[in-house]
């Protein structure tokens, strides 16, 4: 099962996590049931994405998700050939720091994809038990 949509705005990163729910609910109408934990994190993982390319990014950006065998494959897709920098997360202004390292420390098989025209950020969200 596959989902494709392109976003744009500030209203991108909620109209990610709609899209991420609807798909889930679409796998569990069609007999699949992904955990809750999986769920959670894939809409966590999917929001500091979006939010992050859109906030970067001047020409919005591209969610696929895939329901995998073995997880939730997860592709954002942008048109900025800047690469992801891990930061300290700032504690006092509030003004971030937090999402590639949540990232890197829930997603599996994290890549950097370099385009012709951008880069695209892939990670999978293991299926967790149920």
């Amino acid at each position: 099962m596959r989902q494709h949509r392109d976003l744009h705005g500030t209203s991108a990163a909620a109209t990610a996590r709609d899209l991420t729910r609807h798909f889930f609910d679409e796998a569990w109408r069609g007999g699949c049931s992904v955990p809750p934990e999986t769920r959670d994190t894939t809409l966590l993982l999917v929001s500091e994405l979006v939010t992050n390319s859109i906030r970067h990014t001047a020409d919005g950006c591209a969610l696929d998700l895939e329901l995998e065998a073995n997880g939730v494959g997860v592709d954002v897709t942008d048109y900025s050939s800047a690469e992801p920098r891990r930061r300290t997360p700032d504690l006092q202004e509030g003004s971030g720091g937090w999402g590639w390292a949540l990232v890197n420390q829930l997603g599996r098989d994290v890549q950097i994809r370099h385009r012709p025209t951008g880069k695209t950020i892939h990670l999978r969200v293991p299926l967790a038990p149920a």
